[in-house]
């Protein structure tokens, strides 16, 4: 969302992975380099609830969806 008393752009980009780059990504993953933060994990049953969650603006890493 986006906040109308800051100044903000947004963009939007596609990119066609590659198998290097996400071995290259794995290999980040598996040696620390990158941490991916979750906020909150709801099951699929609760996507409503998640979305309200992200509206609020209350996520501070990314909120997962289970199947």
């Amino acid at each position: 969302m986006l906040s109308p008393s800051v100044s903000q752009k947004m963009a939007s980009f596609t990119v066609k992975p590659n198998r290097e780059d996400l071995q290259l990504l794995k290999q980040f993953i598996e040696d620390g380099t990158i941490t991916p933060v979750i906020d909150r994990t709801y099951p699929l049953a609760q996507v409503p609830e998640a979305i309200r969650y992200l509206e609020e603006g209350h996520a501070r890493g990314k909120v997962v969806i289970t199947l």
